[in-house]
């Protein structure tokens, strides 16, 4: 455990500059917009930090995506203490956890009053600060030749704040990490962390807010160099290797027009984002914004982006953001953060929350899930309602990568009807000392031994390749990947695995069967759409042997209806759909002559 004591001297006065505020939210507070002009100015005066380097680091660079390793998070230790407690509870077990304070004993005697032992993974600077948003005020993880020297990327910081805008100088420092900093002339540029979200392959998705803040657009109070859309990105390929850009719509209602406010990249190819009800708030936005980006856009891999959706929860009276409700807080389950093995996530009810809970538990399988509510806590001392100030644990929180990174990058194999051909498992792989090998184990059940499978380095420089075996119809297939650096060091991806896994469905598809029934469902099947008991009529000339049942349209078989002989004439089958979720099924007829399947909409 290590303690650093440092300051910098303030280069302007004012009562919200000068020393932390603890509520101070992350858009402008009271007074902060017209203190923009001096604040900007002082950003072009940084002769007191002789450490950063204040022209773009050149070269072959990377930056790192959130859900790669980490060596530790970082966070500034004001307000909401119940809050940030559980944020390092569950972190020191994962990486080391850095936090910025002005009295690192009140800190440690806050921790060990709530039982949080002080580790050797928990270290302490004392450093002036003003909030606690360090997503926004935070530096980025970016590598040398993808995968070689680590070094951190600052901006300058959308508001008046300067002891948070050097809080970069002080961890940079404490880890002998280099800084680079986008402060003076002409190499100014504004973001923030929450306005940034990149999948560790040179893609990076953000709202108009950085052209606006950087340009000649409305948010532009800045007073930086006027930057058109070029420029702006010219500034992020040559600072942090980012070549892709896929820059959004603002949204109405949001405040602060951070995309972490309603999306989340959860690989290179998933897409979380938030959803509300049909019409309501910035959910038209939303929409017209993810097309957007499937109509035009595709991943670092050639494919389309998968979209997950995620429930925007309402307040406890049923509103949202805009009218007709007003300025009910932004509650957000997608303003999350992995912490290597860890996701940490903000809770609100359990109405909500055990939705949420479950979708993310689904499309990021084997990682420990921590929920910390952050609205209407259940005893006095966590009842810190953070989203009220416009941000929740992606907010207050940033990571800094390993030094040593073992990279794997992966596009997810997708849902496929191929039952005949192998399936191809392409990764990008790299170290610093080399691949000394990589292995891809398969299974279609978790709980039976995984198949390993040799990858062999094969096309494009990096890229290792297997193969998993064609696999029937209605099939689950599990995989990961493992690779072995020449210097010994290993990784999987996930990085949860085995534990946690891709996965992809082998569908069902009637061009791959024989269709030799003719209509055996000649009558229809009745209701359809169905919501409670519903007639599955059978009728055959012949008596058949064979079976009935419904699967989802991933395959899985949902209910087995009948399994025997079938009596030659007219045959009425039922089931019962009434807890079913809403959805497309297919009611499937197998028999020794063939396959015969009709649709079921369950609404």
């Amino acid at each position: 455990m290590r303690k650093l004591l440092l300051s910098f001297p303030l280069l302007f006065t004012g009562a919200l500059l000068t020393a932390q505020t603890d509520m101070l939210p992350v858009g402008f507070g009271p007074g902060e917009q017209a203190l923009i002009p001096a604040y900007m100015q002082s950003r072009s005066d940084l002769s007191y930090d002789r450490t950063s380097i204040f022209t773009p680091p050149g070269g072959d660079i990377r930056t790192a995506a959130g859900w790669e390793e980490l060596q530790a998070i970082v966070i500034t230790w004001t307000g909401f203490p119940a809050i940030l407690r559980q944020i390092v509870a569950e972190a020191q077990t994962q990486c080391k956890v850095i936090i910025h304070c002005s009295d690192s004993n009140a800190v440690k005697s806050n921790l060990t009053t709530h039982s949080i032992p002080i580790t050797p993974n928990i270290d302490f600077i004392e450093v002036p600060y003003n909030t606690i948003w360090i997503r926004d005020y935070g530096a980025n993880t970016v590598y040398r030749n993808d995968v070689d020297s680590l070094f951190l990327v600052d901006w300058i910081y959308n508001r008046p704040r300067p002891d948070d805008d050097d809080i970069p100088v002080a961890y940079a420092g404490h880890l002998g990490l280099d800084l680079y900093r986008t402060m003076n002339d002409p190499y100014k540029l504004v973001n923030t962390g929450g306005n940034f979200m990149c999948d560790g392959m040179g893609t990076y998705f953000a709202s108009h807010l950085v052209i606006d803040e950087n340009g000649n657009g409305p948010d532009n109070t800045y007073y930086t160099p006027g930057k058109d859309t070029a420029e702006v990105e010219d500034m992020l390929l040559n600072w942090m290797g980012l070549d892709r850009y896929y820059h959004m719509e603002t949204l109405p209602y949001d405040g602060i027009h951070h995309i972490d406010m309603h999306m989340k990249l959860l690989d290179e190819t998933t897409l979380l984002v938030g959803e509300f009800p049909a019409g309501v708030s910035d959910g038209p936005q939303i929409e017209a914004n993810i097309q957007y980006v499937l109509s035009g856009f595709q991943t670092a891999f050639g494919t389309p982006y998968k979209v997950v959706r995620i429930p925007m929860p309402p307040s406890t009276g049923g509103n949202y953001a805009g009218p007709p409700w007003g300025d009910a807080y932004y509650r957000t389950y997608a303003n999350f953060t992995f912490v290597n093995n860890s996701i940490i996530m903000p809770l609100y009810r359990t109405e909500y929350d055990t939705t949420a809970v479950r979708i993310i538990k689904e499309n990021c399988p084997g990682y420990h899930i921590k929920g910390i509510d952050a609205d209407n806590g259940g005893s006095a001392d966590l009842t810190q309602n953070i989203i009220a100030q416009s941000g929740v644990i992606h907010c207050i929180t940033h990571f800094v990568g390993v030094n040593d990174p073992l990279l794997i990058n992966h596009g997810a194999l997708q849902d496929t009807y191929d039952d005949v051909n192998p399936y191809t498992v392409n990764a990008f792989i790299q170290h610093k000392s080399g691949i000394a090998s990589a292995t891809m184990y398969w299974t279609t059940d978790t709980l039976a031994a995984w198949n390993a499978v040799p990858m062999t380095a094969s096309g494009p420089p990096n890229q290792w390749t297997a193969n998993i075996p064609a696999q029937a119809m209605y099939s689950t297939v599990y995989y990961y990947i493992e690779a072995n650096a020449v210097s010994g060091k290993t990784q999987v991806k996930p990085i949860v695995a085995p534990a946690g896994w891709f996965r992809f469905h082998v569908l069902f598809s009637t061009a791959n069967v024989e269709e030799n029934l003719g209509n055996v469902f000649s009558a229809g099947l009745f209701p359809n759409p169905s919501h409670g008991i519903t007639c599955i009529p059978f009728h055959t000339d012949r008596a058949l042997k064979g079976s009935i049942y419904v699967a989802d349209m991933h395959g899985k078989i949902v209910q087995q209806i009948f399994a025997g002989d079938f009596k030659m004439g007219e045959s009425k089958f039922f089931i019962n759909t009434e807890e079913w979720s809403a959805g497309m099924y297919m009611v499937v007829a197998e028999t020794n002559e063939g396959t015969m399947s009709q649709k079921l909409m369950v609404k």
